[in-house]
This record gives C-alpha cells, structure tokens and sequence, in this order.
C-alpha cells in the first residue's frame, strides 16, 4: 500500500536515494538504536559465530555490518544505492566489498553466502517479491535470511521514515506499507522457510536511548524476520 493516504504530516517526500544521501552526514546520530539492535541481539536460531560469509543488503553506513563483525562473521560484503552512505561504512573497515546497486538486483554471485541480512529498508520498496527472490538467489542452501523492519503500525498511524535537512526542514523518504502476510507470501515464493518472528515494543528501557519518543511508549516500533533457504 502507499503510504500517503494515512500521512499526518505533510512533508515533502523524495525517493530513498535522494533521502539517505541527505540524511548520510548525520544519520547514526539521529537513528533512534533500539529500532534494530535489540530485534537482532533476540534472535534465538540463529548462531553467529558459524557464519563465515555475509551479504548486508541496503547497509547504509555500515551499522548492521559493524553487528554482525562484532559478533564473529569475517567476510562482509555491503550494497546501498547510496554512494554517500557507503563512504561512511567504508570507514569501519568491516566489509569486504561495498557495491552501489539495487537491493534487489545485486549482480553478486549466487550462492556465495551463509547469511544475508537487510535492515530498515523493506519499506522503500514498492514491491516485496524482488528483494527476497535476490536474497534466496545469494544464499546458499539452508542460508538464512534476516529483515528486520519499521512497524508498518507507524507508518499505518502516519509517523514516516524522516530526517531532518540542515535548515531543519523535516523530509519523507518515499515509503510503502507492507502487511506481514506480504512477507510471508514473498518470501515462501522465493523459496525460503520461516523460522523466527519478533516484533520490538517500545518500552522505557528503549526510551534511554531515543526520550523524544515517549509519545509512542507501548507502540511496536520494529520487526524482525528470520527466514531460512530450503
């Protein structure tokens, strides 16, 4: 579904390239932590440490490739469509390769990965489908697969995927509400198997990190999908 029909607030929207190289500078500072770090610090089955190779699809500045070095895997290779985002994970010396193309349509060579990870982004894509036929396609067997989203509960109740420009002008990147039934027929299509669901409820220990949030106390601010290639 497309998100204006529920958007509150009226900012101006630009497409998620043109957001997140606007974004890029001041994106780790302004990223509220609890929305991906405790989802993936919760996953119960999955074992780091056996994981030699892994795909960091949409990563950005490299916060999700920093995780999963910091938690064993020595081979990391990134793809954003963000050059900007990129010279900034390119600084953490964690991955092995960073490559600018589509999350769906990466060109990597199939089969070449233990792991494949995607955070905070499933809500720029239009269509889910594409991106787990890509994630399926570069895993290999018995691979896993792990999304971790924003709530579509958030974007349902009109709060979007925002930064702020230097001036302070607010700004929308373009976003896309995705049912969790999306989900799970888009990835049973590609060929991947369901293992693990979590969702984060914004709580006060969440709060320590992000206090401006406090209106949303009790609201699940972000998922997490753990999908296995059969």
């Amino acid at each position: 579904m497309e998100f204006s029909p529920f958007d509150k607030r009226g900012y101006p929207t630009v497409a998620a390239r043109i957001g997140y190289r606007g974004w890029a500078a001041r994106y780790e500072a302004t990223i509220a932590a609890g929305l991906d770090g405790p989802l993936l610090d919760d996953l119960a089955s999955i074992d780091w440490m056996n994981l030699a190779t892994a795909v960091d699809l949409a990563c950005g500045t490299g916060r999700t490739g920093l995780w999963l070095a910091q938690h064993g895997i020595r081979h990391i290779d990134g793809v954003d469509v963000t050059s900007e985002m990129l010279e900034i994970a390119k600084i953490k010396h964690v991955y092995r390769h960073l490559h600018v193309a589509d999350v769906a349509a990466t060109a990597l060579r199939s089969s070449g990965y233990d792991l494949c990870s995607m955070v905070l982004a499933d809500e720029h894509l239009a269509e889910l489908k594409p991106v787990y036929c890509e994630a399926a396609r570069l895993l290999r067997h018995h691979g896993i697969f792990v999304l971790v989203g924003y709530h579509p509960f958030f974007l349902m109740n009109g709060v979007p995927t925002h930064y702020h420009r230097p001036g302070g002008e607010a700004v929308t990147i373009e976003s896309h509400i995705h049912l969790f039934s999306e989900h799970f027929q888009a990835g049973g299509e590609a060929g991947l198997i369901l293992v693990e669901f979590r969702e984060c409820i914004i709580d006060e220990h969440w709060l320590l990190t992000k206090p401006k949030w406090r209106d949303y106390l009790n609201w699940p601010a972000s998922f997490a999908l753990l999908w296995r290639r059969g």
